[in-house]
């Protein structure tokens, strides 16, 4: 490691002033640690949001649950409001990594690094989610940009993630079994604005499938999905699998979501 100062914040509003004056913002630090260890990443400031109680907990407001940024994998797992409405969401964070992992990894440290194999950006993006900051509310169709990119400002800070309540979702997910990352990850979501899939895993980061939104909403069935050419072309491979594979495993892990979702 190297010489940086730290910052231990206890209010949502000393950490905007922190993160404003160029502070890198700390969340779970499951990435952002081992990133400074092999020096990847140098900040000489960080922010550590552990201890911002405004940005932990998780509570139904309607018909959505909203989660704070600072809510852990393992909390997300054991509610028993996300476990009612959203159960698809309690199993994707059960899911994460190891017991390690979801003991100290952020809902929202994952959706601001917005790693290409990650699992809650596709929840977010299946589901619809409003993706709350210190400034403003931004749609999930909106807020992720490609690899590791955002729609975030510098020193914006996500406060919490508002996921409106399905129908019907499942997440199906083929781990790379070494990190448990998603060599191909996909959520499915029936929402009142129509059948969303979302896939994680197959290269640039998490993406939309229209084709298999518009097969799935005429039929809602993993047989839909069997006519749904996935065009390898545009899926990257490396040494875990190629582009040929992850193309197929799209295939089956949206039949299994579906399978998943009808029960």
């Amino acid at each position: 490691m190297y010489a940086f100062t730290l910052e231990q914040p206890k209010t949502l509003a000393d950490a905007k002033r922190l993160a404003a004056g160029g502070a890198q913002a700390l969340a779970g630090g499951q990435t952002l640690i081992a990133s400074m260890k092999q020096r990847l990443l140098r900040p000489e400031n960080l922010v550590d949001l552990g201890g911002v109680a405004e940005l932990r907990g998780i509570k139904v407001e309607g018909q959505n649950v909203v989660i704070g940024a600072m809510t852990k994998h393992q909390d997300v797992a054991a509610s028993a409001d996300v476990r009612k409405h959203i159960p698809a969401l309690a199993a994707l964070a059960e899911g994460i990594g190891d017991r390690q992992v979801r003991a100290m990894g952020t809902m929202g440290g994952s959706v601001a690094n917005n790693d290409p194999a990650a699992c809650y950006p596709s929840a977010v993006l299946g589901l619809g989610a409003t993706v709350v900051t210190d400034r403003r509310e931004i749609a999930a169709d909106d807020f992720f940009q490609g690899l590791y990119t955002t729609a975030l400002e510098p020193g914006e800070l996500i406060t919490a993630i508002r996921f409106p309540i399905p129908a019907k979702a499942a997440y199906a997910k083929f781990r790379q079994p070494a990190s448990r990352f998603a060599l191909v990850g996909v959520f499915v979501a029936q929402t009142a604005g129509g059948v969303r899939v979302a896939i994680t895993g197959t290269g640039n980061g998490v993406f939309r499938h229209k084709g298999l939104e518009a097969a799935l909403g005429k039929s809602f069935t993993p047989d839909a999905v069997k006519g749904v050419a996935i065009d390898a072309s545009e899926i990257s491979g490396d040494l875990h699998a190629s582009a040929a594979y992850r193309a197929h495993l799209v295939t089956v892990q949206t039949q299994a979501a579906v399978r998943q979702a009808n029960g």
